[in-house]
């Protein structure tokens, strides 16, 4: 959304304030906010650790931060590795640049980078496990997303999906 477009859309919201800033250097005191919320965002970034540092700098200790991420390392990535359609191999360490300016990124070097902002890991859950066109065409959508319910959480600490959801709580 817009910057323009947000600030007309929350017009007439006191809890919402509008802010145009860069990720790596948010425009607030240390420890402002009780919890974060970074979705769809790590992904235009070919090193994440700056942003998660600037997460863990303005989230008060004790606070909660919430965590989307590219994973590199997911199903459908391995198996394009090992029949010969990709030449990155998921399991090496750093991001991946997908396409210009989206990156996806090694959950080691998230989990290394989370640890040095002092973000330990709570919680995982791994995300779009059924995101494959031969499974959505052949079965009901409601039935794929019932199972992907139930595998998200036992699922989520070995990251097989190309989307990361976690929950890290920051140090006192």
């Amino acid at each position: 959304m817009h910057v323009a477009a947000a600030r007309e859309a929350f017009a007439g919201d006191k809890r919402i304030e509008v802010v145009l800033g860069d990720a790596r250097a948010l425009p607030y005191p240390d420890g402002f906010f009780d919890a974060t919320v970074c979705v769809r965002v790590l992904h235009h970034f070919a090193d994440p650790g700056p942003v998660l540092a600037e997460l863990g700098r303005v989230t008060r200790p004790g606070g909660v931060v919430v965590l989307e991420y590219a994973n590199k390392r997911n199903l459908k990535s391995i198996a394009r590795r090992v029949l010969g359609r990709q030449r990155w191999s998921p399991f090496e360490l750093g991001s991946v640049e997908y396409k210009p300016f989206h990156f996806d990124h090694a959950p080691v070097g998230i989990r290394r980078a989370l640890r040095r902002a002092g973000l330990p890991i709570e919680s995982m859950r791994t995300a779009s496990l059924f995101r494959l066109p031969p499974l959505t065409r052949r079965l009901p959508v409601a039935l794929l997303v019932a199972v992907e319910a139930r595998l998200q959480a036992p699922l989520g600490p070995i990251t097989p999906g190309p989307s990361v959801f976690l929950r890290a709580r920051r140090s006192k």
